[in-house]
């Protein structure tokens, strides 16, 4: 019953974060939506902000299956593979639920670095990073941690694009632009 309670809240404590933004949200709306009586929300969770770091850490996790899945399913060459990202960008920017990325929108509401959620969003775009760091090793490309960066800023700029145009198109765009980083970025040479 405790797991179920704790699920429930950040189930509901996920969903209006995401919609309505965490400052708008405050604690007895998440018990509102959740079902939870306040003695089990503070048996879970100390305090909100403790609420906002696991639910990102939660989004993370599945944030990353998500593209490990869009990935998995590319029919796109080793050395294309990293523009995978923004083919399920553009998936996401055409749902109707978008609201852009919680993680920038976490660092943009928080504000302070040093907080522990501010933390979280930033080691979730660290990680994915890492994704198209390894992603661009393997397909060989020679200064591939620059090159991650640079895609993942790409990607970053198509969410808000995304968020402010309303379209998915940002992220057909910002594709164009990392097709073009690929074409020009030095590769190891091709054994014969």
């Amino acid at each position: 019953m405790a797991t179920n309670a704790k699920e429930r809240l950040l189930s509901a404590a996920e969903r209006l974060f995401y919609e309505e933004g965490i400052r708008a949200v405050g604690i007895e709306r998440i018990l509102s939506e959740s079902g939870v009586g306040r003695a089990s929300f503070y048996r879970h969770f100390p305090s909100k902000d403790d609420v906002v770091v696991e639910v990102l850490r939660r989004r993370d996790g599945m944030w990353r299956a998500w593209l490990d899945g869009r990935i998995a399913v590319s029919e796109r060459s080793p050395e294309e593979l990293p523009l995978a990202l923004f083919d399920g960008l553009a998936e996401r920017f055409a749902a109707a639920s978008f609201r852009g990325c919680a993680f920038i929108n976490t660092m943009v509401e928080t504000a302070d670095p040093d907080s522990p959620a501010h933390h979280v969003a930033a080691e979730h775009k660290e990680k994915v990073i890492g994704v198209l760091d390894r992603l661009l090793a393997e397909g060989g490309y020679l200064d591939h941690e620059a090159l991650a960066r640079q895609l993942a800023l790409l990607g970053d700029g198509a969410i808000v694009t995304a968020l402010r145009e309303g379209t998915p198109e940002a992220a057909v765009r910002a594709r164009s632009v990392a097709e073009i980083l690929l074409r020009t970025a030095e590769r190891e040479p091709v054994s014969a």
